[in-house]
């Protein structure tokens, strides 16, 4: 370009307003002496402009909370927690390991989820994008007759192709921080995905392991209905030996025979639960339904003694959907300063560089190369009320997530409670519960002897025999319920899926 080049003073971050208009009025002096300011030079001063500008809208702040100190049924406070475990060390069961992690593995839903999470992640590529310049190309070839004026042919009247290729580029300036602010959002909406595919780990792993509890509860319900079918089932040999040789009556007969077709009856019905149980399971597990593999640990030692709940504070931190819930907050107050951005002009810069064919050299001063540079402005007048509906709406959507926020944080604080209270109570309705059965046994074993001595009759042993039964099943539903609180709480507290299984094969 005539042989001179055109340069702008460095510019940084730093720089004060003063500065930034002395570079303006020196690239405007040598624009009017002959100088070409080109598209990245106007780029690398407005990158500066955008580094001395501001976002316009409100900056995120958590909503306050009024939190607890403490958890309630929590009966020794404690900074640790039994969230702060991995699941490998909450469950000592290697089957149960082995299931959740297949569950992690295959299972669809969190396979889902993972896909939600690479399309937020898209999504905020496609955000990010707009602080860069965009650059195109655009390619002509035609042919038409020569047209001069106001549709008036040209003297000679020919015709011939036309040839056109050009390279072109156009920036949004971020002036107020309307990009920012959508950079903001996507941003957020990519995190709160990540928070939503753990929160999906959580209830995986809380899933697989409530069910193998139930399956485990059934088959120790199984085993008390086999057990009892058998001691029913000799008590009726008894009783018909008793009948044949004439000393027991027809109704102790039936009255054990109904017992016995009662219990019998269950057998099958467990059995019925038992494969269904397994198919959901294997569901859970992302495979066909089939039987699923017990460790062979008795059921009643899979309760943790030690389970800790830690301080509400931390509950913030470790529990992704209150994590989720927060992050989808932040996105919706960044909307907001996408609304007030629209209120104000946009900057854009342009530019162009091609070469076109000798067929418009009347056009191009005789050269083949064609460019421009500029710099557009635009801005709203009148919209009807638009701009103004789209801020209210934003600021209602902000006011929206933040209450379903605070709901979150309250749920929270209420499963953990709930699962606490219903630990605490449980384990003594287990203990006198347990009492009860002892209780019963040591009734059938007295019953017995006395019937040896023929102080008694042995229907006064097949009462006692039928009060053990429901007895011993209320035991295992009450143990179920005990693991199955401890399954919430650590659910509840946010536990599972920080890091990932240990190889099995170490």
């Amino acid at each position: 370009m005539n042989g001179r080049t055109s340069t702008l003073r460095p510019l940084t971050p730093c720089l004060s307003w003063a500065d930034l208009f002395t570079q303006l009025k020196l690239g405007v002096g040598e624009i009017e002496s002959g100088l070409v300011l080109t598209f990245f030079q106007i780029s690398v001063f407005c990158l500066a402009f955008i580094l001395c500008g501001c976002a316009v809208g409100p900056n995120y702040q958590r909503p306050g909370l009024n939190e607890p100190k403490t958890f309630r049924g929590e009966t020794t406070p404690a900074t640790n927690s039994l969230a702060d475990l991995p699941w490998w060390q909450v469950f000592h069961d290697d089957a149960l390991q082995g299931l959740i992690r297949d569950a992690i593995t295959n299972n669809y839903n969190l396979r889902t989820a993972i896909t939600r999470v690479e399309q937020a992640r898209a999504v905020a590529a496609q955000a990010r994008a707009g602080f860069f310049p965009q650059l195109g190309y655009q390619a002509l070839v035609g042919t038409g007759r020569n047209v001069a004026g106001a549709g008036t042919p040209s003297p000679t009247g020919t015709s011939g192709a036309v040839s056109a290729v050009d390279a072109n580029g156009s920036w949004e300036i971020d002036l107020w921080g309307r990009i920012r602010r959508l950079n903001e959002s996507a941003r957020s909406q990519y995190l709160a995905s990540q928070e939503a595919r753990r929160d999906v780990t959580i209830s995986i792993i809380a899933e697989v392991a409530q069910a193998y509890f139930q399956l485990l509860a059934l088959d120790s319900e199984l085993e008390v209905a086999r057990r009892t079918t058998n001691s029913f089932a000799a008590s009726l040999r008894i009783f018909n030996q008793r009948l044949e040789g004439g000393v027991a009556s027809r109704l102790e007969t039936a009255s054990t025979q109904a017992l016995l077709d009662s219990a019998a009856a269950t057998i099958p019905e467990l059995e019925r639960q038992i494969a269904l149980q397994e198919n959901q399971i294997n569901v859970l597990l992302g495979q066909n339904p089939g039987p699923i593999p017990r460790e062979g640990s008795p059921f009643q030692n899979q309760i943790p003694l030690d389970v800790p709940a830690g301080l509400p504070s931390a509950l913030l931190q470790r529990r992704p959907d209150i994590r989720e819930a927060e992050q989808l907050l932040r996105s919706a107050n960044a909307q907001i300063g996408v609304a007030v951005a629209n209120f104000f002009p946009q900057l854009s810069l342009t530019g162009l560089f091609g070469r076109v064919g000798p067929e418009l050299n009347a056009f191009t001063a005789g050269g083949v190369t064609a460019w421009s540079a500029a710099a557009g402005l635009t801005g709203p007048i009148f919209q009807g009320g638009r701009l103004k509906a789209q801020l209210q709406q934003a600021r209602a959507a902000r006011e929206q997530f933040a209450l379903q926020y605070r709901a979150v944080v309250l749920n929270a604080l209420q499963e953990v409670s709930n699962a606490l209270i219903s630990r605490e109570k449980l384990a003594t309705v287990r203990l006198e519960q347990a009492r009860a059965v002892e209780a019963y046994r040591e009734a059938v074993q007295i019953a017995t002897e006395r019937y040896r001595l023929g102080r008694s009759s042995y229907y006064e042993v097949l009462q006692e025999q039928q009060l053990l039964f429901p007895a011993e099943t209320s035991l295992v539903q009450i143990q179920l319920n005990q693991l199955l609180a401890i399954v919430q709480l650590y659910r509840a507290l946010g536990g599972g899926w920080q890091n990932g299984p240990p190889d099995p094969e170490r």
